[in-house]
Formats: C-alpha cells, structure tokens, sequence
C-alpha cells in the first residue's frame, strides 16, 4: 500500500514565479500530475489570505488543494468543492492567547511608537495576525528588538515574523505565539495523522525559515536569496536538522531547480519512490 504523502508549499516564489530567475516550462503541469494522485493531499502555507489565494489558484492555474493555511499560519481551510471551511479548533487555540481586541490594538498603537512601521491593507489584517510594511531605509533589526520589547512591556504575547517580498520591500508579521507556519503544519498533521516521514514542505522566504529549519523534510528551492540560503543552512545546524533540509540544485529530468521544479527536486529526494510519477 502506498504511504499518505503530505505536500505543503509556499506560492509567492516558491510555487508561483516572480519572475526573477527563469521557470522550466513543464514544472507545474508536472507538479499538477503528482498532487492529483489519491495517495497526496495537497496543502498551500501562504502569508495570503484566503481571496489572494483564490485569485492565485485561478490566475496562475495551480491545483485546487485539499487545505490551507493561510496568513501566514493564523488561519486554516478545508476546500472542499469550492467550499472553504475554517478549523474553528485553530481558532478556538489561537484565542487563548489573543482576545477579540488584540490585533486591532496592535495596528492603532505601534505605527504611532515606529516611524518605519506602516499598517498594510486592512484586506491583510486578519483576527490573528497583524501585518505592516518597513519603510525603505527603516533598520529592520533595530526595529525588530523595538517591537518585541514593546510587546514585552504590553505584556502581548506575540511573535514577530520578519521577511521581505520579490521587490524587497520589509514585511513584519506579529502573531499569537501558537500559530505560524510551521505550528500549522504540526497541528494539521496531528489531526490528520500525516507523519513527518510522509511529509514534505518548500519555501523561499524569511517567513519560510522556521519550517525550513525544522525537523521536517523541507526544500528550500534554488531561486531563494542568497541570505534565506544561509540563514536557513545555519539554523538548520544549529537545531541539529541538516538531514532535514534539502537545497534544490537543478538536474532532475533536465529541469532547473527554480519554483515547482525545484519542489519536485525536493520530493524526489525525500521520497524516491515519486519519481516515477514525474514521467
């Protein structure tokens, strides 16, 4: 009996190009060939929120996954149809540690303390996450330390999630402490009994980083920055979960290892036994 293989995968430069290095040409219908088999189930680990997703499923003509966890890991779906359904248990768990209020306070107060910190749309505010743009020229990690010691003396929990987009422009999101990416995936795995084993995650980005250092089998594809390559390289071995992380190099079935090519690479690796689907 074929193993239950859990595919979880970032979409801004990860599945879907940004146009900064070159795409192979038959990645994505590949990557669409293995996702459909019945033994897959299919989950997207966005910073979009669930209607970003729906446009980017339809715009770049992306498999429709079985789940998502989006906004950065603050909020989980079930699609099922076209219907999508929110895990009212990761609700339910993220309330212990926010209230109703939080995130709404947290968007007034801090941009008026930090001159580089600017409120994004309020279509990229959710319940629990709270997201703002860094302005060009802004010390990034000397406003990093000043928001976390205001949240200390607020006594917010929060963790502060630092990354940047294709056009380099800072991103800072602030969450409960339970949710993020890679406590999403944990908690998706435990309720439906996928095991790390049969797991694989692909990223690109400083958001990314927590999973890519993780114990789980994680891909960091080849067109990531030169600085996510290292810092995901040096976490990783500081935790000790080197074995874990597979950089994508290209090579596989003559592609190169950019976006979903270097995604497949990744699988491949981690589960050999895929590679006969790519054919």
């Amino acid at each position: 009996m074929s193993r239950r293989i859990l595919i979880c995968t970032d979409l801004d430069g990860t599945l879907i190009p940004d146009g900064r290095a070159p795409e192979s040409p038959s990645a994505r219908e590949r990557f669409a060939r293995v996702v459909a088999r019945s033994e897959v189930t299919l989950a997207y680990v966005t910073g979009r929120h669930q209607a970003l997703v729906e446009e980017a499923i339809v715009g770049f003509s992306l498999p429709v996954p079985q789940i998502v966890i989006a906004d950065v890991g603050a909020t989980i779906y079930d699609i099922d149809q076209g219907i999508w359904r929110s895990w009212k248990s990761w609700e339910s768990k993220l309330a212990e540690q926010w209230d109703t209020g939080t995130a709404k306070g947290l968007i007034m107060l801090l941009p008026e303390e930090f001159a580089g910190l600017r409120a994004q749309e309020a279509s990229k505010q959710a319940e629990f996450k709270v997201s703002f743009y860094l302005e060009s020229g802004t010390d990034s990690r000397e406003i990093l330390a000043n928001v976390r010691d205001r949240l200390a003396r607020l006594a917010t929990p929060a963790r502060s999630i630092f990354s940047r987009d294709s056009f380099g422009i800072g991103l800072l999101d602030l969450l409960p402490p339970a949710a993020g990416k890679l406590s999403a995936i944990e908690f998706l795995m435990e309720q439906r009994g996928f095991r790390p084993e049969g797991t694989v995650f692909s990223g690109d980005s400083g958001n990314d980083l927590e999973v890519l250092a993780s114990r789980l089998p994680s891909v960091l594809v080849a067109n990531a920055g030169a600085e996510v390559q290292a810092q995901a390289r040096e976490t990783a071995a500081a935790k000790g979960h080197s074995e874990a992380l597979y950089i994508a190099r290209g090579g596989l079935l003559g592609m190169n290892a950019n976006y979903a090519a270097g995604i497949l690479e990744g699988l491949v690796h981690f589960l050999p036994e895929t590679s006969d689907w790519l054919r």
